[in-house]
């Protein structure tokens, strides 16, 4: 018999989708951001073909949760695409995420859309 009681929360699976719309790169996470996916997270906002795209929508539509690992990838992909004179821009996020996204400020500097489409038309 196992004892399950106590035992530290599994992060949901990470899966992240690539896709364009006139150009410019939609990236779609589905699952937990936290910890131990920030690393994958991070390569697939800063790496489009070797380099970072300087616009980029994230989909943030199918994450059930996010910690402050993945608000410090946000930050870290914000910074290098405004380095680049680009955007990024958050589309989507459910209430539970959303709520952090507030509640940190990142808001105010990441503008968030309810949609992918009113990202990428604004």
């Amino acid at each position: 018999m196992t004892d399950t009681h106590g035992e530290a929360r599994r992060p949901g699976p990470l899966s992240i989708g690539h896709t364009a719309v006139d150009g410019i790169p939609v990236v779609t996470v589905r699952g937990e951001i936290d910890h131990p996916v920030k690393d994958k997270l991070s390569e697939a906002l800063l790496s489009c073909n070797g380099a970072t795209p300087p616009r980029t929508v994230l989909d943030l539509s199918g994450v059930t949760f996010m910690d402050s690992s993945g608000i410090n990838v946000l930050i870290a992909a914000h910074k290098s695409m405004s380095d680049a004179h680009g955007w990024l821009r958050l589309a989507g996020p459910q209430a539970s995420v959303l709520r952090l996204i507030e509640l940190v400020g990142l808001d105010q500097v990441i503008a968030c859309y309810p949609t992918v489409e009113q990202a990428l038309t604004d």
